[in-house]
């Protein structure tokens, strides 16, 4: 029961780093990269009914040159909506659509703006360790009530909560070093 116990907080542990690795991939840095629009949603009109769908199943996503974004949308629809989405996103970006074809051009990052995506990667980040301590919370609980009800003994136990505090600075120690790399990304 302890071990169950442990792998389900490490699964839970390691999709809130996963969840964090995937919010900071949307951060915008001096370079360009795909990872910036390919999860981003877009809403299609699809026969009458709206569906969302994430960019990368409407069209094929390169990176063109060290500023510039290609987006070839697979059907003129996508290709609107997914303009639309650009423009109702936060990025500040202004897509230029030939046909199918979308370019985005990121433009220089003003310190600015540099200092304002560090702070918002530095929240997502608090938010991250958060949820990584709610999933102890709630194990050493489990932990606990294993112990009140015999099906483990003290000596068990306390190991167990030990591994589950190794878990966690694993899981924070991770969450860290993700913030520490993107913040030299987006500082360079």
């Amino acid at each position: 029961m302890l071990e169950e116990t442990l792998d389900d907080a490490s699964t839970r542990m390691d999709s809130s780093v996963s969840v964090f690795e995937d919010d900071l991939d949307g951060f915008r840095t001096n370079q360009a990269s795909t990872t910036l629009v390919s999860k981003m949603q877009v809403g299609v009109d699809m026969g009458g009914a709206t569906d969302t769908l994430l960019m990368n199943q409407l069209a094929m996503i390169a990176v063109e040159s060290a500023r510039t974004i290609k987006i070839e949308a697979f059907y003129p629809e996508a290709a609107a909506a997914i303009v639309r989405a650009i423009q109702m996103s936060d990025l500040g970006l202004n897509p230029r659509v030939d046909g199918q074809t979308i370019r985005l051009i990121l433009p220089e990052l003003t310190q600015e703006r540099r200092q304002e995506l560090v702070r918002m990667a530095r929240r997502r980040a608090e938010d991250a360790r958060v949820s990584i301590r709610n999933v102890r919370r709630d194990a050493q609980s489990m932990i606990r009530e294993i112990q009140t009800e015999g099906e483990a003994s003290e000596d068990d136990c306390k190991r167990a909560s030990k591994s589950l505090q190794d878990l966690t600075d694993e899981a924070v120690g991770r969450v860290s070093e993700l913030l520490t790399n993107k913040e030299e990304q987006i500082l360079e």
